[in-house]
């Protein structure tokens, strides 16, 4: 057969992209600390070329499996499928695949899915969930590097990439001083829920450096449209003045709206409304469409799987690391400027 049917090899990819052949093997087994740009450059050169690494080649030069366990608690997968999205781009990266074992807060399902996975021989293990309270780890001495991603483990030694709820609450409170709101309410979600306490402590603490206090005590209940109808309507009965409403999540903050609406409050000329989570489809199916601190998911699973990576090369990256929020402004607290105002 001719030289044209014979296979690509790595050489091949390497001169294709204008590197080295030590480059474009990191490059494309998720190693050494490379440019981006490198590595885009190589993997596209190996798409051109339809070059494929053998897996089992690979295993025995680096005793690694490129594989890697995800747990997760979170059956409904509202939280961990953004974060298994974000986690897959860091280790598709690497030409790493993943193995997702729901854990359904069952222990005993858990510690099988652990023994199964290791006796898979992944590189490693990420740990999510559908809330950020810490929790026990997986295992003591385990022999694979592992993350917790979105939630966090109580083992301080532990890496854990969470987001940063405080920070993300007090952008929401910055917002709304921004375009001048300074009766500012907050309704959450339970008061032994984590979440809802930290971001209630915070919105607290942000007031008070401005020289503000909360238009009352925040409201806890539940995170549903129903609890938001409630609150609104404990707001309005005990006379509280308030033009805006931090709300812990965007259910909540759908039912504040739909409770203002019903007695005639306009959002936002009347009361602006901030939400949490930005869950798009919950968010811009809102009537105004809702202003929403966003906790940047597929950012924080794609942060968690390059730490699991450099710690699976070595270099692991113990303790709390949060993942910053950002705030994603719709209509609930823009009020359209007035002809000749300021």
């Amino acid at each position: 057969m001719g030289k044209s049917a014979r296979h690509p090899t790595i050489s091949d990819v390497a001169a294709l992209a204008g590197v080295s052949v030590g480059t474009a093997s990191k490059a494309l087994n998720g190693r050494g600390s490379l440019r981006e740009e490198t590595r885009a450059r190589v993997r596209d050169a190996a798409r051109q070329l339809n070059f494929e690494v053998n897996a089992g080649a690979r295993s025995l030069h680096s005793g690694r499996t490129y594989t890697v366990g995800m747990i997760t608690t979170d059956t409904i997968g509202r939280f961990s499928i953004p974060v298994l999205m974000g986690a897959e781009d860091a280790l598709g990266a690497g030409q790493m695949s993943v193995f997702l074992c729901d854990g359904r807060g069952d222990p005993i399902r858990e510690q099988y899915h652990v023994k199964t996975l290791l006796s898979r021989r992944v590189d490693g293990i990420i740990v999510t969930g559908r809330r950020t309270e810490a929790r026990a780890p997986i295992g003591r001495d385990l022999p694979v590097p592992v993350v917790y991603a979105f939630i966090g483990s109580t083992d301080p030694a532990d890496c854990s990439v969470v987001p940063d709820e405080e920070g993300g609450a007090r952008k929401a409170v910055e917002h709304l001083m921004a375009i001048g709101r300074t009766r500012i309410a907050h309704v959450t979600g339970p008061e032994h829920h984590h979440s809802a306490r930290v971001r209630a402590a915070a919105a607290e603490e942000r007031l008070a450096e401005a020289g503000l206090a909360l238009a009352g005590a925040p409201l806890y209940g539940a995170w549903s449209e129903m609890w938001g109808r409630q609150a609104a309507g404990m707001l309005l009965a005990s006379g509280a003045e308030f033009d805006a409403v931090f709300c812990g999540s965007d259910q909540i903050a759908r039912g504040v709206a739909d409770a203002l609406r019903a007695v005639g409050r306009r959002v936002p000329e009347d009361v602006a409304l901030v939400g949490f989570d930005n869950w798009e489809v919950m968010a811009e199916a809102s009537q105004p469409p809702l202003t929403s601190v966003d906790m940047n998911l597929d950012g924080l699973g794609r942060t968690a799987a390059e730490m699991l990576l450099a710690a699976i090369n070595g270099k692991p990256s113990p303790g709390r690391h949060p993942h910053p929020c950002h705030l994603v402004v719709r209509e609930s607290t823009t009020v359209p400027l007035v002809p000749g105002g300021s």
